[in-house]
């Protein structure tokens, strides 16, 4: 067997994928609280901005009002949304603040206001923070907002045109935190190399135990699964400890 090389973080997180997303509805507050529950030790969501500035948990983005054609969330004020979408204030007080939360910022304006909502009502899960994004130039303008807030490039391999090490430096430079990629992208190697420049690296999209092993094996430092009884199995097998 394959000896574990040690992950920058200790112990890894265990990302619920929009919460329990296997065993709930996904993005609801009863799939938020299921994957703690069931040993997740962070929760994962994708967040927007609605009409009247509210911040929500969705993953696509639109919803349907009534007979209407599909709306962008951003479109439409909080009272209009359907009931089963969660605010991030929601998400804070229904499952308060001792794990880790990965946040996909898909409005461009969403990053500022997270940032402002969680120290105004939820401070001490600041440094617990994981705000993701495929642009790096938007993690780096967040920056300044908060020292303590952690910033995850959230790419694929092929879309590093200067190449993995060129991209570590350049994150590390920028006081960017870590990396996210798909989970057929990573290698032992290619973890080591981004741990040489202080970053994390985290694995999305890990759903069955022959892939959430090795990953835990070749020290990624996050993974995500919609499957939180597997991925709590494989951490314990491979990690030693329970979560």
């Amino acid at each position: 067997m394959q000896q574990r090389i040690p992950s920058v973080l200790d112990p890894p997180i265990m990302f619920a994928h929009r919460g329990a997303r296997a065993h709930a509805q996904e993005n609801t507050i009863d799939a938020f609280r299921l994957a703690l529950r069931l040993g997740a030790t962070g929760l994962e969501s994708d967040v927007w901005r609605t009409a009247d500035g509210v911040l929500v948990l969705d993953h696509d983005g639109e919803v349907r009002r009534g007979r209407l054609r599909k709306q962008p969330i951003s479109a439409v004020r909080r009272d209009e949304l359907p009931e089963h979408i969660p605010t991030l204030t929601e998400l804070i007080d229904a499952c308060g603040t001792g794990y880790h939360l990965s946040l996909d910022l898909k409005d461009e304006a969403a990053g500022p206001a997270v940032i402002e909502l969680v120290r105004s009502r939820a401070p001490e899960l600041l440094d617990r923070l994981w705000l993701c994004h495929p642009d790096v130039d938007a993690l780096v303008e967040l920056r300044p907002l908060d020292d303590t807030v952690k910033l995850v490039d959230s790419t694929r391999l092929e879309r590093i045109g200067e190449g993995p090490e060129r991209r570590a430096a350049r994150l590390a430079k920028e006081g960017v935190d870590g990396i996210n990629l798909r989970q057929p992208d990573w290698n032992g190697g290619l973890v080591t190399l981004f741990h040489r420049f202080g970053l994390t690296a985290f694995s999305w999209d890990l759903q069955f135990d022959h892939v959430l092993r090795p990953a835990f094996r070749m020290g990624i430092d996050a993974v995500y699964s919609d499957h939180v009884d597997r991925m709590v199995d494989a951490f314990q097998h491979e990690i030693g400890t329970g979560p």
